[in-house]
C-alpha cells in the first residue's frame, strides 16, 4: 500500500509538472468581460479568458457587414462606383452616423469608407440594404455567414450593432469574423485611414470628417485594423489586429468599462504575443513543391503548387524539429484542371504532424488526341 501511495504521489507531482505553459490564461488578467488573443496565420488561441461568453457586440456586429460588403465586391454583385440612394430607415439610424438624408445618393467605395473610419450607422445600413434588398435580408445572409464561419455564439439581429437582446456574439467569434476580412487585401486600406472627410446631403453641400475610432493605427506599431463598439449595455469594446514580420495577431476585448481600458488592455496582449512567439513561413501560396507524370494529357507533367500559405506558431527561441514530407500521385490522366488536387505537403514538428497543406495543378492541361499521342511518341522514338 504504502508503494501504491508512493507512485500516486509522484504521478500527481509529474503532472503538475508537465501543464501547459504556452497560453498565458490567468496571468495576464485583463480587464474586460471576455477576451482572446490569436495566432492571424494559424489560427491558434495564445490567449483567452471567457471567450465563448455570449455579449452584445455593439459596432464590432460592422466586421461582419464589412466582410459580405468585400464579398459582394469580389464577387462582382456590387461595385465601389455603384450609386446607393439612401432610405429612410437607412437615415433615421441614431447612434454614430453621418446624418445622411433621405433620398441622397452615395458611392459604395464611401459608404465603405464610412463604415470602416467613421462606425457610421446609418452608411451601415445604406450599404446593407444595397447588397441584400433590405436590412432584414441582410441580416439572414450575417447569420447564414457566421454559421459557415463556425461561429456559434453569435446572432446578429441589425447591420449596425444598436442594442437588441438578439443580437450577440463571443470574443472567440469576433477574432474568426475578423481573421476573414483581413483576408481582403482592399479592405486594408480604410481600416488603417486615421483621417479622411465625406461630402453628404442631397446637395453634397455638408463635409462630415471621418476621424477611425482605432486610436491603435496611430499608436500601436504594426496595426492592421479592426474595428471598435460601445453601448451602455455592451461596454467598450475592440477587435485590434497587428503584425510585425511573419506574425500577425489579432486580439480581441469585449465589455471594458472606458475606452481607455479597452486599448491599453488590447496593447497588453499584443506585447504579450511579440514577447513570447515567432511566426515561421514554412511555405507561401503557389510555391512549386514537385512535379507528377500526365497521361494522356498535351503535356508529361504538372507542376504541384501549395493550395494556401503554411505558417508554425512557436515560442520565442524554440525553433523545434520542424520535417516535411511531400506526397504525390505516381501519375494523373489527363484533362487536369487548374487547382486539381495532386497530393499534400505534411508538416511536422518533433515527428508530430503540425500541417498538412493540398498540393494542386497550378495550370489547367487538355486531354492529348491521337495527333499529339503520336507526335510524343515520334519525339520519343528519335530522343531515344
Amino acid at each position: 500500500m504504502k508503494k501504491i501511495l508512493f507512485w500516486i504521489m509522484i504521478i500527481s507531482i509529474l503532472c503538475l509538472s508537465i501543464t501547459p505553459t504556452s497560453f498565458a490564461e490567468g496571468e495576464l488578467n485583463i480587464k474586460a468581460k471576455s477576451a482572446i488573443l490569436m495566432d492571424y496565420n494559424t489560427k491558434k488561441v495564445i490567449y483567452e479568458q471567457n471567450a465563448n461568453e455570449k455579449v452584445a457586440p455593439a459596432s464590432i456586429t460592422k466586421i461582419m457587414t464589412l466582410l459580405l460588403a468585400m464579398e459582394a465586391l469580389e464577387s462582382g454583385k456590387i461595385t465601389l462606383n455603384d450609386e446607393v440612394r439612401i432610405s429612410a430607415h437607412a437615415a433615421g439610424m441614431g447612434g454614430s452616423q453621418l446624418w445622411l438624408e433621405e433620398g441622397e445618393i452615395q458611392r459604395v467605395e464611401d459608404l465603405i469608407k464610412a463604415v470602416a473610419i467613421r462606425s457610421a450607422n446609418d452608411a451601415s445600413v445604406a450599404l446593407a440594404e444595397h447588397i441584400a434588398g433590405s436590412e432584414e435580408l441582410f441580416v439572414k445572409m450575417m447569420n447564414d455567414r457566421a454559421k459557415e464561419l463556425g461561429m456559434n455564439n453569435t446572432n446578429f439581429a441589425n447591420a449596425s450593432g444598436l442594442p437588441n437582446e438578439n443580437h450577440y456574439t463571443s470574443a472567440y467569434d469576433v477574432a474568426i469574423m475578423s481573421a476573414e476580412l483581413l483576408k481582403h487585401e482592399k479592405i486594408h486600406k480604410w481600416l488603417t485611414t486615421y483621417m479622411d472627410e465625406m461630402l453628404v446631403g442631397k446637395k453634397k453641400d455638408k463635409v462630415q470628417s471621418l476621424v477611425n475610432t482605432n486610436r491603435l493605427i496611430k499608436e500601436y506599431e504594426g496595426t492592421t485594423g479592426i474595428k471598435t463598439g460601445s453601448t451602455s449595455e455592451a461596454g467598450h469594446c475592440l477587435s485590434a489586429s497587428a503584425k510585425r514580420n511573419n506574425l500577425h495577431l489579432i486580439a480581441v476585448v469585449m465589455g471594458s468599462d472606458t475606452s481607455k481600458i479597452r486599448f491599453d488592455e488590447t496593447m497588453r496582449l499584443l506585447d504579450y504575443g511579440f514577447a513570447n512567439y515567432d511566426s515561421v513561413a514554412v511555405g507561401r501560396k503557389g510555391d512549386i513543391i514537385g512535379k507528377v507524370n500526365v497521361y494522356k494529357g498535351k503535356t508529361d507533367f504538372v507542376e504541384a503548387v501549395l493550395e494556401r500559405d503554411s505558417f508554425l506558431l512557436l515560442p520565442k527561441g524554440d525553433s523545434g524539429n520542424i520535417t516535411k514530407e511531400i506526397v504525390l500521385l505516381d501519375f494523373v490522366e489527363g484533362p487536369i484542371e487548374e487547382g486539381q488536387e495532386l497530393g499534400k505537403l505534411i508538416i511536422k514538428i518533433d515527428e508530430v504532424e503540425v500541417d498538412s497543406v493540398k498540393l494542386v495543378s497550378n495550370t489547367s492541361i487538355e486531354k492529348a488526341s491521337f495527333k499529339d499521342t503520336l507526335l510524343k511518341t515520334i519525339k520519343k522514338f528519335i530522343l531515344g
